[in-house]
């Protein structure tokens, strides 16, 4: 199968064009500078060269394709929007496999899978009207699917590198928000990179949570980072307002008690993490 993809020199971009030749597919992925040609080119992609606002590009790029995923993170909801529409367009009856998030659940009160209520704080609540306009061109004769990611872990460990680790190297201790008993549906890159391969064969209209099923708490997460990085026993408590003044508005994102399953992936997609203990990977 023939694949464009968007986001390919990112994290899980990189991991997602390595799985997808793994798997014997050809991969075409956008790449908006010389730096991101080289990393699609590195990661076994031909490089597409444009920008997500490059709407023409986007179009001819997925008309030439026979799937499309969309990893590629947009300024604003209209730009995602627009973007998934000129790809949508462009791949006609093809799968267009779109990247949500779990944050848009909120805090899920124990283990919650697909169908739960969203409760989203303010920095994901624009995915809402962009993931409803995607699945609705299933009744057109799209194929639209939707992955939403949990909280990544493993190879850089973006945002959890960055929000925490790296500022506990910093000040001496790695941080937590409150009490820290939050609970975090972590998934694998690897994991995750393996669910967009099978979405590309899911019914018109699925919806998909990437996580692993296991949550540590946010503490568990810090304590573990706080010993790979040679502070074992070195965390403290911020407060929310603290996180806020320190992180911005992922802070609020980063409080959430989420707890979810894979299971649907598991039963409609055959899609098992293999990585089902992420605390020692924090560990080092």
């Amino acid at each position: 199968m023939k694949v464009f993809l968007t986001g390919g020199s990112g994290y899980i971009g990189r991991a997602t064009i390595s799985e997808l030749v793994r798997q014997g597919h050809t991969v075409e992925a956008l790449a908006r500078s010389e730096g991101a040609e080289a990393a699609v080119v590195a990661a076994g992609a031909v490089a597409v060269r444009g920008e997500l606002t490059d709407l023409d590009v986007l179009k001819q790029a997925a008309g030439r394709a026979d799937a499309v995923i969309h990893l590629a993170q947009a300024s604003t909801a209209d730009e995602d929007l627009a973007a998934a529409t000129a790809m949508q367009d462009g791949v006609g009856g093809g799968t267009y496999v779109h990247t949500g998030g779990s944050w848009v659940y909120g805090d899920t009160n124990g283990v919650q899978d697909e169908t739960g209520p969203w409760n989203p704080p303010g920095l994901v609540a624009w995915r809402k009207a962009v993931e409803d306009a995607v699945l609705a061109r299933a009744t057109d004769g799209g194929r639209p699917v939707v992955v939403q990611p949990g909280l990544l872990y493993g190879g850089e460990n973006r945002l959890i590198d960055v929000f925490f680790v790296q500022p506990g190297i910093k000040n001496g201790a790695v941080p937590y928000i409150g009490d820290g008993a939050n609970r975090w549906a972590l998934v694998h890159v690897d994991d995750l990179a393996r669910l967009y391969v099978a979405a590309l064969s899911a019914k018109p209209g699925s919806v998909y949570l990437g996580v692993s099923g296991v949550n540590p708490t946010a503490k568990e997460v810090a304590e573990a980072s706080a010993h790979a990085a040679g502070l074992a026993g070195k965390t403290k408590s911020i407060t929310l307002e603290q996180a806020h003044a320190d992180m911005g508005p992922v802070a609020a994102a980063f409080a959430l008690d989420q707890q979810f399953t894979p299971d649907k992936a598991r039963d409609e997609l055959g899609w098992e993490p293999k990585h089902t203990d992420p605390l020692s990977v924090f560990a080092g």
